[in-house]
């Protein structure tokens, strides 16, 4: 047992000791393009982080006021956003070409389902007892009901005003149910909503 110990340890020294029949080869790699020097790849870097203090001034996109619906007119939509706006520092600018921002407006109706659920009682009448007046043992199922409701949704976009790129956009819902007065307040309200975020943070 010994001996054949002995020379499978030999013939492993051996195995060790022969030469590697594999070597080692390396294409050289290609130069670099000319233009890899001065070529700057932006993609390779975060974003800068955007600084909302420096815009001041806004103006609508192509110049135009939001369209009306038959829900609330441009007019109206135009005068609940510029109240907005006008709360968190941005004023009109004094020439179109002057804005820091270009502000859009999308007043739309929207069908959402709403569920309500109601607790109704329901037992037998016995003698005199610790349960009810009557003495009746009275226990409640849930009914649960589905309604349809229309809400009124607002979307606001803003844009850059030099590089017209998307700076921040935001979108709020409110009921629409109501008369006239209700329903500019629910616009108000549904700005508001939609303008809470602004500037991120």
């Amino acid at each position: 047992m010994r001996r054949l110990v002995s020379c499978l340890l030999c013939l492993g020294l051996a195995a060790c000791q022969s030469p590697n029949p594999y070597t080692a080869s390396s294409l050289p790699l290609p130069p670099a393009p000319a233009q890899a020097a001065t070529t700057f790849d932006a993609s390779a870097y975060p974003a800068p982080p955007r600084d909302y203090g420096r815009y001041r001034s806004w103006a609508w996109v192509n110049n135009q006021l939001p369209a009306g619906t038959s829900w609330a007119d441009s007019a109206q939509i135009a005068e609940a956003v510029g109240n907005g706006l006008d709360q968190r520092g941005l004023r009109p600018a004094r020439g179109p070409a002057a804005a820091d921002l270009r502000v859009s407006t999308e007043l739309r109706m929207e069908t959402r389902l709403q569920h309500v659920q109601d607790d109704y009682r329901a037992g037998g009448f016995g003698g005199y007892g610790p349960y009810d007046r009557y003495g009746g043992a009275y226990g409640s199922y849930p009914v649960t009901r589905t309604y349809q409701v229309q809400v009124m949704v607002v979307r606001i976009n803003l844009y850059d005003g030099s590089s017209g790129q998307p700076v921040w956009s935001a979108s709020a819902e409110t009921s629409s149910q109501g008369s006239l007065s209700d329903r500019n307040d629910a616009l108000r309200t549904a700005v508001e909503k939609a303008l809470t975020a602004y500037p991120p943070s």
